[in-house]
């Protein structure tokens, strides 16, 4: 499977970075299946560090070789996700949150409108995920452990 990861710069050699940002599944390498998506993240990352060139790099994941992996996945906006994207974006300790890869829909700027509402209590979870139900949301890869980011294999920039 084809994975793209946004920057403002090529990254063949991923690495687990420390954040101070507050992200969906907390710090990781960030991927998704959407070249689309991966541009735009490219092209947000240029105008925040107002420096590079807005750049896609290309992976291979075999998802057939991962059962030495321990993986989280949501298949869509539902209780489970709102709660863990909301514990990582508060910074919050997550018990039992040893997974190697999680997988699941963005938050992104769309979505963020009702997310902040839900965050501020104006939206409970229930009307915050009748909200998020209908936006087509993209997938995000989070490779959180060196084990993880060797099943990444660099193809190409875009």
């Amino acid at each position: 499977m084809l994975l793209y990861h946004g920057s403002n710069v090529e990254v063949s050699n991923p690495q687990i970075l420390g954040s101070d940002r507050r992200l969906d599944f907390g710090k990781g390498f960030y991927l998704t299946s959407s070249y689309e998506q991966a541009k735009r993240w490219a092209e947000l990352t240029v105008k925040r560090r107002e420096t590079g060139k807005a750049t896609v790099s290309v992976f291979d994941f075999d998802d057939t070789s991962v059962s030495d992996l321990k993986i989280l996945r949501f298949t869509q906006a539902q209780r489970e996700w709102l709660e863990y994207v909301t514990m990582n974006r508060k910074n919050q300790i997550i018990p039992n949150d040893d997974y190697d890869i999680v997988i699941g829909p963005v938050a992104n700027d769309r979505t963020m409108p009702v997310i902040s509402l839900y965050f501020a209590g104006i939206y409970d979870i229930e009307e915050t995920i009748k909200r998020l139900m209908p936006q087509k949301l993209c997938d995000q890869y989070t490779f959180r452990t060196e084990n993880a980011i060797k099943k990444l294999k660099f193809l190409e920039v875009k």
